[in-house]
């Protein structure tokens, strides 16, 4: 919960539009300032105060405790031009609250924490446990002391200026081991423990066998990523509760899947009370991995059998692919969630124009693999082949990446052993209609009129069919040099169908500085006028020309009223 703090009518005003904007999140604190702070500081995880900093600074300073348990704090000034994260920049969350807020209020977020004023994420940012000499490493990382990565389990980390020798160590291990001077742990979720037990099993004894088994074999529970069981025992009391305490999810699988997996020690028990020969074991590994610790019973002070038995996996780690687009070209059509995958990348893979697009979005460290025009095939083997590695990929298309760019060939070369995100990004079509006026208010198609990867006959007959539905068409890669026939056929073939005066639209370098648009018509529209920086909208038999802009009604009565 966001506690909402102000003291004057201008810093309510403001504040009545951040809780409108986010009323489940929010919970407005009447009354005195004072006590209002203080309340507001006991009970909710952040706070944004209407009020100025130094006020700000007086109230909560005798309620500061330390920086892994205080909230984070915001703070708005009166006339709402800045929103300056106070407290708990990283670990409070203050810093992207600060962005947040910013942007519901239109005011200039303030973040001076050192790791993000230079673009280095913050150790204790990463979404992973960190123990150690947190501040130290930074430090040196901020200072350019050489600071080196020490992964023995692979994970997908943003970029961090990791060099190959140094006095600091950022060391990235499951292993139960204290942290060295000058040395950061960080705990991936690379632990899987399988879980069979019988009904009725405590908590208790599930927890003491799973903490024993870690302990056993020099693991930390910090990176138990979840208790993985079947099916059947989905909803066990002790299970659920066990889960819980560790902070971890309960993963559940059928027990004919269970069955599948093999494993070293079946047995017929489970197999007559739940339908597979194995549950601890089995369910730890039905996802892939190695087995550190194979299957041990519980051991119970009173007498009585055990009721539970674990099993721990070390999962495969799992590379991370961001299939990003970046939209037509304008930084301000870049959408604030593809600048995070950007900046969550280790490896950026993209053309070299697309790349000089965004390179000052990237982090310092961060490896580019950039090439040119012709080689979508290999660039996307090649992001994935990094993902596979463990990297944190970012894949690079303009426009949206899944129209008529690099999620295509990227999705058909990877598999389920790689996360993949994709990131939707502000299409061509979308950006020259904006331009246009309104040319897609109705049903219609997007063709690519190269014939690079399809057959000019394919290409064509999904244009006399957009032609026959009476759809309106964009048309992508309309014309280049070796190609100047196809788009006076495809123009021809809907001549066909439409109207000679039917408004068309070119546009030029969509949201870019040189962009240029005109409206014209299917007669008058010359092929030699356009190029591969063109997108060319061809209406339907209803839009017309409205005040110099193309408009599609969203129905078809007012094509008959113009009638």
């Amino acid at each position: 919960m966001i506690g909402l703090i102000s003291a004057t009518a201008a810093g309510a005003a403001a504040r009545d539009r951040l809780a409108a904007a986010w009323p489940r999140r929010t919970r407005v604190y009447e009354g005195p300032v004072g006590d209002a702070v203080r309340a507001a500081f006991a009970e909710c995880e952040q706070l944004v105060c209407f009020l100025a900093t130094g006020a700000v600074v007086r109230l909560v300073a005798p309620l500061l405790g330390g920086k892994a348990t205080d909230p984070g704090v915001v703070c708005v000034d009166e006339g709402g031009r800045f929103a300056v994260s106070l407290v708990g920049g990283h670990a409070g969350g203050a810093n992207e609250l600060a962005r947040r807020v910013g942007g519901v209020l239109g005011a200039e977020p303030v973040v001076t924490t050192a790791t993000d004023a230079v673009g280095v994420p913050g150790l204790d940012t990463l979404g992973l446990p960190v123990e150690g000499d947190v501040a130290g490493v930074t430090r040196a990382l901020l200072d350019g002391e050489p600071v080196t990565l020490d992964a023995e389990v692979p994970w997908p980390l943003p970029a961090l200026p990791f060099a190959a020798r140094g006095g600091h160590t950022v060391r990235l291990t499951d292993r139960a081991v204290r942290p060295q001077g000058g040395e950061v742990l960080l705990r991936p979720p690379s632990l899987v423990v399988g879980v069979g037990a019988s009904r009725g099993v405590s908590a208790d004894e599930v927890c003491a066998l799973v903490e024993g088994a870690l302990r056993d074999a020099g693991l930390s529970a910090r990176s138990v990523a979840a208790l993985a069981t079947v099916d059947a025992k989905r909803d066990e009391p002790g299970i659920v509760e066990a889960a819980a305490r560790f902070g971890v999810p309960v993963l559940t699988h059928p027990a004919e899947e269970l069955a599948k997996v093999a494993v070293p020690n079946p047995s017929g028990a489970p197999l007559t009370a739940v339908g597979t020969p194995s549950v601890a074991e089995a369910a730890a590994l039905a996802r892939g991995g190695e087995l550190l610790v194979p299957k041990r019973k519980s051991a119970r002070a009173d007498g009585h059998a055990a009721m539970a038995t674990c099993a721990v996996v070390r999962r495969p780690a799992r590379g991370r692919l961001a299939v990003v687009g970046l939209g037509p070209g304008a930084r301000d059509l870049l959408t604030p969630r593809a600048t995070a995958e950007l900046r969550r990348a280790a490896v950026l893979v993209g053309l070299d124009q697309y790349v000089d697009q965004i390179r000052d979005l990237l982090r310092p460290g961060t490896r580019v693999l950039e090439s040119g025009l012709g080689a979508e095939e290999e660039r996307a083997r090649t992001a994935v082949v990094e993902a596979r590695r463990g990297q944190a990929v970012a894949l690079i298309g303009s426009g949206d990446a899944g129209v008529y760019a690099m999620a295509s060939p990227a999705l058909a070369e990877a598999s389920d052993d790689i996360d993949v995100i994709g990131v939707p990004g502000v299409t061509a079509a979308l950006a020259a209609g904006a331009i246009l006026g309104a040319p897609l208010g109705h049903d219609h198609v997007s063709i690519s009129l190269s014939d690079l990867h399809t057959p000019w006959e394919v290409i064509e007959r999904r244009v006399r069919a957009a032609a026959e539905a009476d759809l309106v068409v964009t048309f992508y890669n309309p014309r280049s040099r070796g190609r100047d026939w196809q788009l006076p056929k495809a123009l021809a073939i809907l001549a066909g169908h439409r109207e000679p005066g039917t408004p068309v639209g070119v546009v030029r370098n969509a949201s870019r500085p040189e962009e240029s648009s005109r409206v014209t018509t299917l007669a008058g529209l010359d092929p030699a006028t356009v190029d591969m920086m063109t997108v060319v909208t061809v209406g339907n038999t209803a839009t017309r020309i409205v005040a110099g802009r193309m408009v599609t009604p969203r129905g078809y009565r007012w094509q008959g009223e113009a009638r």
